[in-house]
């Protein structure tokens, strides 16, 4: 009496779809062997896909096959599309199976596989589901590019949207909020150039943000946020950007401006290496034993307060607020010579005009590149109309042109004229450009500590009476005066 493994497999959108169960594969395939004298060793029920075997259940077949001593004659399956979706893959695995001497079989397509005209057979009934599977994938494909091309979103919302349905049950991506407002300030601050990715992302998830690291990198390259859909290259079909249905959260012009910036070209980063609360750490020294004086935190019953210490057994501290007050206060004496004033504006006049040769180059070469991409556009128009370029080749040209042309003119759009911002700061800011004070209080960070090591190359000692008297730097003498 011959012996067979019995495999039952059907996935989830089959069952659907189709009415195919496992009851009632079940049952016809006893029926085969008790009607043809057959004995059942194993049941082998799969629930997965047929596009490929690696699937549980036959991976632990094939394992036991090949541990097994004696094998069963037959592994019986209703169907061939049961077996396989693949014909490659198939035929492979047919080859296998007589390896350890099994023959499989579908019982409602019998073919005898030593016949070599059945193999014509095996190959139809194999290629038929591949077809079918192919088809249905390749019909998904198209359906989802006419989405993208009518300007839908097709996938989950990205962070800042949610998934929403009209009363017809199109769906559509709406504005989620608080999301939006923190991805629209990341946006923001990305396109400044003044910190890094890393920062603003740390920033943004502090703030409540629920994206990871890695996410929040593909989600900053998507213009999805400037309300448009991106439609992938595809056979002659360039890539290009379609108006989006949906809100967007940032302006189109931002959302360049931040890809200028991840390309690297704008970017002036700013390293924070204090904390705002401890700007002079690394610049004071102890009154006592003459160390440089560090700076932490201290928790009291409800806030943090901020501490200037020595590291030795002095004993030397000082609360942090009351010492940068007191650094303020010194810079307040200080006024410059007033022979110094017209000389220090025509450096800074000349310092932003050798600054703004570069944006003025650049400024000429954008308009130059969006002189080419007009020109190219309109050659393309003529060759279209005198019949030397096909249609298909002028679409192309003429979606690369556009969308250059529009990247270029948004490029132009952010540049201010260099000459107007130089007038324009001289005037405003005539009577502070040498004020210490309040140049030290409009700085960031790093350029505040940047401010003190000029001003004080040879450090601060600070005691309970306010800092000690000549320690600013001799060069700095020469333009200020101290009261």
């Amino acid at each position: 009496m011959k012996t067979a493994d019995l495999y039952i497999r059907v996935s989830t959108d089959e069952q659907a779809d189709k009415g195919y169960s496992q009851r009632n594969q079940d049952e016809l395939l006893h029926k085969y062997c008790h009607s043809n004298g057959i004995r059942v060793q194993e049941i082998i029920y799969e629930d997965h896909s047929a596009k490929t075997f690696n699937r549980p259940e036959w991976r632990k077949i094939l394992a036991r096959f090949k541990k097994a001593r004696v094998n069963p004659d037959l592994i019986l399956f209703t169907k061939w599309d049961r077996f396989s979706r693949n014909t490659s893959d198939a035929y492979q695995m047919i080859a296998l199976l007589r390896t350890y001497d099994i023959e499989p079989q579908a019982i409602e397509q019998p073919l005898d596989l030593s016949i070599p005209e059945n193999k014509m057979m095996l190959a139809f009934y194999l290629a038929a589901p591949e077809v079918e599977n192919d088809r249905r994938a390749l019909n998904i494909f198209h359906g989802m590019r006419r989405a993208r091309k009518e300007g839908r979103w097709i996938a989950s919302a990205p962070v800042g949207y949610i998934n929403k349905s009209y009363e017809d049950g199109r769906k559509y991506i709406a504005v989620n909020e608080p999301q939006a407002v923190i991805m629209r300030d990341a946006f923001q601050e990305i396109a400044t150039g003044k910190y890094t990715v890393e920062q603003i992302w740390k920033v943004a998830k502090g703030k409540g943000l629920a994206c990871g690291r890695n996410n929040f990198w593909n989600l900053i390259r998507n213009p999805v946020y400037c309300g448009k859909i991106v439609v992938p290259l595809f056979k002659d079909e360039p890539m290009h950007w379609v108006e989006a249905q949906h809100q967007p959260i940032i302006t189109e012009a931002v959302f360049h401006r931040v890809q200028q910036v991840l390309d690297g070209r704008k970017r002036h980063l700013t390293k924070i290496v204090s904390p705002g609360r401890l700007l002079l750490r690394g610049f004071l020294k102890c009154p006592k034993c003459t160390r440089m004086l560090t700076g932490s935190p201290s928790k009291g019953s409800r806030n943090y307060y901020y501490y200037y210490h020595c590291s030795s057994a002095c004993g030397v501290r000082f609360n942090a607020d009351q010492v940068n007050a007191a650094l303020i206060k010194e810079l307040k004496r200080y006024t410059a010579r007033p022979e110094f004033m017209g000389l220090f504006k025509k450096i800074v006049a000349d310092a932003m005009e050798k600054k703004n040769a570069v944006v003025l180059n650049k400024q000429r070469l954008a308009s130059k590149q969006l002189d080419d991409q007009q020109s190219r556009l309109n050659k393309a128009k003529d060759l279209l109309l005198s019949g030397d370029l096909d249609t298909i080749d002028y679409r192309s040209i003429k979606t690369e042109a556009e969308n250059k042309i529009v990247a270029l003119q948004h490029f132009l759009a952010a540049i201010a004229d260099p000459q107007e911002a130089v007038a324009t700061l001289l005037k405003r800011h005539d009577k502070v450009l040498l004020n210490l004070a309040f140049l030290y209080k409009k700085a960031n960070v790093a350029n505040k500590r940047k401010m003190i090591g000029l001003l004080f190359p040879g450090n601060l000692t600070y005691t309970s009476d306010g800092f000690e008297d000549g320690q600013m730097g001799n060069t700095i003498m020469l333009i200020y005066n101290k009261r």
